[in-house]
């Protein structure tokens, strides 16, 4: 469609389409509002007038747009703008009021006072007020409209006071100015499109992708991954449906143009809004002006991207509080209908971005989501078995307004939080859980207390940044947690690795610039922990890791991932010859606060298995749980799903790492992700700017067999929810649970070949 004959073909036209359809004539947004003096007593556009965005701040200009004076036979009945239906007169005694405060004044500009005649004294500067006013950017002008309180029209407060006195902010002075040139162009179809034609000159294609998303905060951890997702190439990116006498709009168009950054609706006859409006969350810019509208639907909060919604001179009385998603607002043009007197007061006073606060803080938790369910893989029966639960929670340090600024403050708060995690980790009742962004602090005084009580021991490391820094500070640093029920498991042993350390005290490596300028900056960690089933004797060792998130660096996250699995290996063959556990009763007490306790030597069965044997460690079963912060086709994903990668694989791009980089990197195992081959899962972390899986359980495929998985979240809820956290998600991310059954002995085969060819993915 975009190269076809509806193409707006004149020069210099800009990313512009329309539908050529003839308006209809007799349409009554198409006529001039004889009633409105703003429109009846605009000054002629010359080259020489100047624009709001040109005028200096000290210009004092006189007034086109004034209520009349006093002695105008046309100030006993003057009707104040807005939308048929709601038109509304302005009392006199607010008018004698006004005018008596302000009648000196005015008459001072209009004769030749000599403060002002000296202000005035610039080219253009003749009492005209120009009005160039352009969305090339899909923002608003930042610069001050010339306007005096004068030029309120319909639906202010009756509260003079408010309406027309020093508390009108600049934000509605130039609110009112874009609701006056609205208005101005009601008569003319597809105004935005001939406006951009003239005034832009053509950019040529542009470069569209979904991936998109701005950085925000620097290098904050917060920050998400990806995904690899094909550049389209798209050379228009708004449409104007404007002065068209459009009734409804059908639901395709929603559908099929999920480009479009800009959307002009305005001066048409639409009566609502279909839903399906939230899925153009590239939206920056929506005009709805000049409708029949009677109320904005709650899929408007998924346009997390707007930076202009206007709605001038429609019938809404109210706003719903999902507006208050859309914290990248800046013009909520509401000028023209009859609303609510707290929510008009609220903008009148403070401006857009104030409203979209209130609506936000004022957000109801609404209905929750059906829980996820649970999808069943194999219904063999099996003797040893276990469960696993992987949850990145969001430290309380990275969740912010700054970062997170469509969720309430209130929700953001650990107070508010911290119950819904723990309730989550409690529900789950998984026998091992590996938590990321666990800072230490929460680690000592919540976690390890409460998940106590639900026999859970835990071993946590912070990244490794905490060893320089005073204990004051340290506390506040994040790290994996991984959690296990004593009385079905013994720790054996536990590691930590440490990326950037081993990194530079490789030989190969220690002599590279990139492994000191790239990875030893980035202080991520894994923990390794080994455990024997106190029932079987089976031994599992299971990996807690996060790692780094910069899509600019998928380099470094190669990197650590290659280290992770090169040590993970060692520590198997280690842990193969580690000897058996001969006296399991002296590890039957449990610790509270470092008190024993026999409760769970009493659930212990009384006749524990021998320990089992390994010839090498890939026989030993393995997981390796976290945020992986890459994506299916990423050299990470790549990596441990074949066991190996080139050293030219494009995400080193011209790198320098050793061996790595010279020779390639494997790993004996053989992985596979628990999700892998289901359409479960469509996502683990769900932003405005990202939604894609980033998050893993991997399993070796020789020694487990995957019987379930934790489902997706529902899908009617999320048409409604542009973004986690919010009140029934405490986390950007999901948690992650499966379950799965230790193979026997005969079952178990030592994983003597890699795997080199691709496995079948699942989408998401």
């Amino acid at each position: 469609m975009a190269d076809g004959p509806y193409r707006y073909q004149q020069p210099g036209a800009g990313p512009f389409y329309y539908p050529q359809t003839q308006p209809n004539p007799h349409h009554p947004r198409h006529l001039p509002r004889s009633g409105s003096p703003v429109n009846g007593s605009r000054g002629t556009y010359t080259n020489e007038t100047p624009s709001p965005s040109r005028s200096p701040v000290s210009q004092v200009s006189h007034n086109p747009y004034g209520m009349f004076g006093p002695n105008h036979p046309q100030s006993q009945h003057m009707m104040m703008n807005g939308a048929p239906g709601h038109q509304r007169y302005m009392p006199m005694g607010v008018i004698n009021k006004y005018q008596q405060q302000n009648s000196q004044h005015q008459h001072g500009q209009q004769q030749h006072h000599p403060h002002h005649q000296q202000q005035q004294n610039h080219p253009g500067g003749q009492g005209t007020m120009g009005h160039q006013h352009t969305f090339s950017s899909g923002t608003m002008s930042n610069a001050t409209p010339q306007f005096t309180p004068s030029h309120l029209h319909s639906g202010t407060p009756n509260n003079s006071q408010i309406a027309f006195g020093e508390a009108i902010s600049e934000h509605w002075q130039q609110q009112l100015q874009l609701a006056a040139e609205a208005r101005t162009a009601s008569t003319t179809p597809h105004h935005h499109c001939r406006k951009e034609g003239v005034s832009r000159v053509s950019k040529g294609p542009t470069e569209v992708s979904p991936e998109h998303s701005p950085r925000i905060g620097g290098d904050e951890e917060r920050n998400r991954a990806t995904a690899n997702v094909e550049i389209r190439r798209q050379d228009w990116d708004a449409m104007d449906l404007s002065g068209q006498g459009l009734r409804a709009l059908a639901p395709s168009l929603f559908r099929d143009y999920m480009f479009l950054g800009k959307l002009f609706i305005d001066n048409n006859r639409l009566t609502r809004l279909h839903p399906s409006l939230g899925q153009l969350r590239s939206l920056t810019h929506l005009d709805a002006s000049n409708n029949q509208l009677r109320e904005v639907p709650e899929e408007i909060g998924m346009l997390v991207n707007l930076k202009a919604l206007l709605l001038f001179d429609n019938n809404i009385n109210s706003l719903p509080n999902e507006i208050g998603y859309l914290h990248r607002l800046e013009m909520l043009g509401i000028e023209g209908n009859p609303l609510d007197e707290e929510l008009k007061e609220e903008i009148i006073r403070r401006g857009s971005k104030a409203l979209v606060t209130h609506l936000r803080e004022n957000m109801e938790a609404g209905d929750a989501p059906n829980e996820r369910d649970w999808h069943i893989l194999d219904e063999t029966s099996a003797t040893d078995t276990l469960s696993v639960l992987s949850y990145n929670i969001l430290c309380d340090k990275y969740a912010t307004t700054a970062q997170y600024g469509y969720t309430p403050s209130e929700v953001l708060s650990w107070e508010y939080r911290r119950d819904i995690i723990l309730g989550e980790v409690k529900g789950h009742n998984a026998d091992i859980v590996c938590l990321q962004e666990v800072d230490q602090e929460r680690y000592n005084e919540f976690f390890r207390r409460e998940l106590a009580h639900q026999d859970y021991r835990g071993v946590f490391s912070p990244k490794t940044r905490a060893k320089t820094m005073a204990d004051k500070e340290a506390r506040f640093v994040d790290g994996c947690a991984t959690f296990y029920k004593s009385r079905k498991y013994i720790l054996l042993d536990k590691h930590v690795i440490d990326f950037a350390n081993t990194a530079i005290n490789r030989p190969d490596m220690k002599g590279e610039h990139d492994t000191f300028n790239r990875v030893m900056p980035r202080d991520h960690i894994a923990v390794v922990t080994f455990f024997e089933n106190r029932a079987t004797g089976s031994r599992l060792i299971v990996v807690n890791v996060h790692i780094y998130w910069d899509p600019a660096f998928k380099d470094v996250k190669l990197v650590q991932v290659a280290i992770m699995m090169e040590q993970v290996s060692r520590l198997a063959d280690r842990w193969a010859k580690h000897p058996p556990c001969t006296d399991k009763a002296a590890f039957r007490h449990a610790e509270l606060d470092g008190e024993p306790s026999l409760a769970a030597a009493e659930e212990c069965p009384d006749e524990l298995a021998p320990s089992q044997e390994y010839s090498n460690g890939t026989q030993i079963p393995l997981l390796i749980c976290g945020d992986f912060n890459s994506a299916a086709g990423t050299g990470v994903y790549d990596l441990l799903t074949r066991g190996s990668v080139s050293g030219d694989h494009a995400d080193l791009a011209n790198h320098s790492y050793g061996n790595f980089t010279r020779d390639g990197m494997a790993h004996p195992f053989n992985l596979k992700s628990a999700y892998n081959g289901t359409d479960e899962l469509s996502f683990t972390n769900y932003t405005p700017t990202f939604s894609g899986v980033i998050d893993y359980i991997w399993y070796s495929t020789n020694a487990l067999q995957v019987r379930g998985v934790l489902g997706d979240v529902d899908l009617d809820y999320l048409s409604k929810v542009p973004g986690f956290p919010n009140h029934h998600f405490p986390s950007d991310h999901l948690a992650l649970k499966a379950e799965f059954s230790v193979k026997s002995r005969k079952e178990i085969k030592a994983a003597v070949e890699v795997k080199f060819g691709p496995q079948k993915e699942r989408r998401g």
